[in-house]
């Protein structure tokens, strides 16, 4: 199915994908949503992650259809008007455009936030998130408002978005939800850097030193660093990093750690 991007009234989005939904039958098109995007704020001393709109003024639909689907519209009186008069366009994406939106957005339509580890003057040394996808068409990151803003074009056209970054301060802070744009179901809290109960079973020993040899499947807990007193299974290994995945921020997160920052569990120790 093709991809078209629809534009409408500013902060009316929600309203005319319902719109869709309700009048136009499922066989004409795939999906009809809006994009949103998660960014954390400091409000009263308090984190919250906003789930804000990415494109303003924008909603999307997939269909081979289109033309089926602006009929079905064109029967609702309300919307005749305004579709004779050209008030909403629907603009088809470049397959690449509609690609690079697949790979960034969630099920639920949604830009996560990406961790962000930075080094020094603030040069970001490793990310893991939806930002990592398109890091070669970041502009600018603003640390402090945690987000990164990035160029891409949508329907040939240049647009700038934002997309949110948690740091290292952020990892082990609860937090809750903020404003929430977005037609879904959010729960009350967003749990940031879980660590299991398990994990607080083990204790580190030795000098923090690697096992001499750790494979993919290894489990092993973290002895150091930001996600210290996780425990994970390895999925891959190289000169001297592993990643592994730790529960983050209400979701399973591929992170890359030194290979000296873990420590490789026995058969006794995840019994």
């Amino acid at each position: 199915m093709l991809w078209y991007a629809i534009q409408s009234y500013t902060g009316k989005e929600e309203q005319l994908a319902e719109m869709i939904r309700r009048m136009v039958p499922e066989r004409y098109y795939g999906e009809c949503f809006v994009p949103y995007f998660e960014r954390l704020r400091c409000w009263r001393q308090q984190n919250q992650v906003h789930i804000l709109r990415l494109f303003p003024g924008y909603l999307f639909i997939s269909t081979d259809s289109i033309e089926a689907v602006f009929q079905c519209l064109k029967r609702v009186p309300a919307m005749s008007k305004i579709l004779t008069a050209g008030a909403f366009e629907f603009t088809p994406l470049y397959d690449s455009e509609a690609e690079f939106l697949k790979k960034i957005l969630d099920a639920d339509h949604i830009v996560r936030l990406t961790y962000t580890a930075t080094e020094g003057k603030g040069r970001v040394t490793y990310m893991t998130g939806p930002l990592e996808k398109c890091r070669d068409r970041v502009e600018v990151y603003k640390f402090r408002d945690r987000y990164a803003q990035v160029r891409l074009t949508i329907a040939g056209q240049e647009k700038t978005v934002r997309m949110g970054i948690i740091l290292n301060d952020d990892v082990r802070r609860e937090m809750a939800y903020g404003k929430v744009e977005a037609h879904i179901p959010t729960p009350t809290g967003y749990a940031a850097g879980n660590t299991s109960k398990a994990s607080l079973e083990f204790s580190p020993h030795g000098n923090g030193k690697p096992a001499a040899m750790l494979r993919p499947g290894d489990h092993v807990a973290v002895v150091s660093g930001v996600f210290e007193g996780n425990v994970a299974v390895i999925h891959e290994v190289r000169n001297s990093t592993v990643s592994i995945t730790v529960h983050m921020f209400d979701r399973e997160m591929p992170v890359e750690l030194s290979a000296e920052e873990v420590r490789k569990l026995g058969t006794d120790d995840t019994a």
